[in-house]
């Protein structure tokens, strides 16, 4: 009975060592982790702060973690056989001149629809074009609808029509005559954007108006005809679409083909340098 009891009470001694043993070891762990971890996170913010010290190394980071990104992915393209995947731009829409045409006042929306219907092209850059014409046409003191009906006869809305002397743009503005007038838009290549085309071309018209004295004779300045026997009919077409610009405005039935723009025409290559 004394041996059993003696391998008992040895038994149970190892048994507590064990166990002590292993908590110190699981405390000493514990305390080892925790000691890490905040050395971790130290490290990190001291990363942190000198980063947020430090824009120009923080903006040097991230745009060579950025470079590497690109060049892993256009090299996963290539692989693929798309070598265009590399060319995606998520915030390309931002250069679109395009508007929702349900978004626009009544009047500005029917303007819009049957410009869109009567030249074949999108409602949604027409939108934007009535609604810029309908902005600035108020700053110039100019009817919206004078300026719709310019754009229609000069280039059908195309914005990139030139003409054979150099006319440009929506508004067949001469860009080398009136280069000064874009350089508060970043230059004359700017002519080719619809919205700067349309103001520049706004100043031309407000300043041939005021030279003539009226609508009709600014319109003979802006095609160049002011010295000249006739304008070759410019004006007539111009306040013809005008006239019927207004009255679609006005909630007035107009016909989708007038007889008289069935085959609209951008204006004679005959047009010279305006305001010389």
């Amino acid at each position: 009975m004394t041996a059993r009891r003696e391998l008992s009470i040895l038994a149970h001694r190892i048994g507590a060592a064990v166990s002590l043993f292993v908590k110190d070891i699981g405390h000493g762990l514990l305390v080892v982790s925790h000691n890490t971890l905040a050395l971790i996170g130290f490290a990190v913010l001291a990363v942190g702060l000198i980063f947020a010290s430090q824009a120009d190394m923080r903006h040097r980071v991230e745009a060579e973690v950025y470079g590497w990104l690109d060049s892993r992915q256009g090299a996963r393209a290539e692989a693929e056989g798309n070598s265009l995947f590399g060319l995606t731009e998520p915030d390309a829409i931002s250069r679109a001149v395009a508007a929702d045409p349900k978004a626009l006042p009544r009047q500005q929306a029917a303007v819009a629809m049957w410009l869109a219907k009567r030249y074949k092209v999108a409602p949604e850059p027409i939108s934007r074009l009535v609604q810029e014409a309908w902005v600035v046409g108020q700053r110039a003191r100019v009817e919206p609808t004078l300026i719709l009906a310019i754009i229609a006869v000069e280039s059908s809305f195309n914005p990139f029509a030139q003409s054979s002397v150099g006319a440009q743009g929506l508004m067949q503005v001469m860009t080398r005559v009136h280069d000064e007038k874009y350089q508060a838009f970043g230059g004359s290549l700017a002519a080719f954007d619809p919205i700067t085309n349309l103001r520049v071309g706004v100043q031309v018209l407000k300043e041939c108006i005021r030279r003539g004295g009226s609508i009709e004779e600014g319109l003979r300045y802006y095609v160049g005809a002011a010295n000249l026997p006739d304008d070759g009919g410019y004006a007539g077409k111009v306040l013809t679409e005008h006239e019927l610009l207004k009255a679609v405005a006005g909630g007035q039935p107009a016909p989708s083909k007038p007889r008289e723009l069935a085959n609209p025409a951008p204006a004679s290559d005959d047009k010279v340098a305006l305001l010389n």
